[in-house]
């Protein structure tokens, strides 16, 4: 890989900007100074800026706490994206979200820029585990959690795998989801079929990671290595 291309990942900066610096005599490869962007390095080299290490990362995973009102997208002509919250931070990174929340739900939403692991993580045949908060418009009943767990039947005759619902609340408004598939506005057509309607849903989990209860609304931070491993079921 060219120096110039390294610096501006590792930097998060434009390849304009990491030439710039590379000619300023601010980067060094194996203690040696180097001016030339066009320099080819390697993972092996030890690259430097400014006297201090600058390793590139080859892919990023955020944990984003979605505000309503977000769509999850990589762009939108009209829209803010979950990709617009976080990409001053990352400028040269081709993110998107593994998974999406409907534009009025909350919670986690997962960024990453590595489309294997993401494809891992959504391949039906994983069944990563997805944990929601959801409030109903009207209390859960018996034949709701049966249903959920027998496996939802959709008003177009699509046969939906098991999950799990448990009331949270003393008025059984207030319920959990555990959900192992995605299928489109899959919980909302969950509770259609019972005549029930959803009027919050926040995403809670991802497999064993629980959203970061220090997140406000819009903040994020990248996972940790055994937060991603334990998400990939490493």
């Amino acid at each position: 890989m060219r120096l110039d291309k390294y610096l501006a990942e590792a930097a998060q900066c434009t390849r304009s900007e990491s030439r710039q610096m590379i000619r300023a005599g601010r980067v060094s490869i194996n203690g040696a100074a180097c001016r030339r962007p066009e320099q080819q390095v390697s993972e092996m080299d030890t690259i430097r800026l400014d006297g201090q290490g600058k390793p590139r990362q080859a892919f990023v995973y955020i944990m984003l706490n979605k505000p309503a009102g977000v769509v999850s997208a990589s762009s939108d002509r009209r829209e803010v994206t979950v990709v617009d919250l976080v990409r001053s931070a990352y400028p040269r990174r081709e993110l998107f979200p593994a998974g999406r929340l409907d534009k009025t739900s909350t919670g986690f939403v997962l960024l990453t820029d590595d489309g294997g692991f993401a494809h891992d993580i959504l391949a039906p045949k994983r069944h990563v585990p997805k944990t929601y908060r959801v409030t109903l418009d009207t209390p859960l009943t018996r034949e709701m959690a049966d249903g959920f767990a027998a496996g939802v039947t959709l008003m177009d005759k699509v046969r939906l795998a098991p999950a799990e619902v448990a009331p949270l609340s003393d008025d059984g408004r207030t319920v959990r989801v555990v959900l192992r598939q995605g299928v489109y506005h899959q919980i909302k057509r969950m509770f259609g079929v019972y005549g029930a309607g959803v009027d919050a849903l926040h995403r809670e989990a991802i497999g064993p990671v629980a959203l970061d209860e220090t997140l406000a609304p819009g903040a994020w931070r990248e996972l940790t290595e055994q937060e991603v491993a334990a998400i990939a079921g490493r």
